[in-house]
């Protein structure tokens, strides 16, 4: 079971990684300001629908369509990050896009055998609070590229 939540766990501390050193250090541009949130609103829809949704066949699909949909669209900005992250954050990058779908994958487990309800209705209130910290936080206090 542990294993079901460890992508969890290592996606917690390479975002918080990202967010909190290499963004901090090196400030946002406005095309991140805004792309962050939208990536986040990405994974808040797939597990809200989890958090909503019965485990059926038909919903699975909906699901990994959601996924899919997020893993895509969480890479619209590696094309300019080059220009803007030192190596050491783009190899991060890397590691949050492994995450990122084993994250899904975990959570389609969870919900699909229903190992725990209570740990998908708190992911989307999780996420939640992330979004609402991106916008927040880049619009007020973080500092501009």
């Amino acid at each position: 079971m542990i294993l079901l939540f460890s992508p969890f766990i290592f996606q917690t501390i390479a975002m918080g990684v990202d967010e909190l050193y290499f963004h901090r250090k090196r400030g946002l541009p406005l095309w991140e300001k805004i792309g962050h949130p939208l990536d986040t609103l990405t994974v808040l829809i797939a597990y809200a629908f989890l958090s909503l949704s019965e485990p059926t066949l038909f919903n699975l699909k909906i699901y990994i369509f959601l996924c899919a949909f997020s893993c895509l669209f969480v890479t619209k900005d590696e094309f300019v990050h080059t220009k803007y992250c030192e190596a050491k954050e783009n190899w991060l990058h890397a590691v949050l896009f492994i995450l990122h779908p084993l994250t899904f994958l975990s959570a389609g487990f969870i919900w699909f055998y229903q190992l725990s309800p209570l740990f998908l209705m708190i992911q989307p209130f999780v996420i939640l609070f992330v979004l609402s910290y991106q916008i927040l936080y880049w619009s007020f206090f973080g500092k501009n590229k």
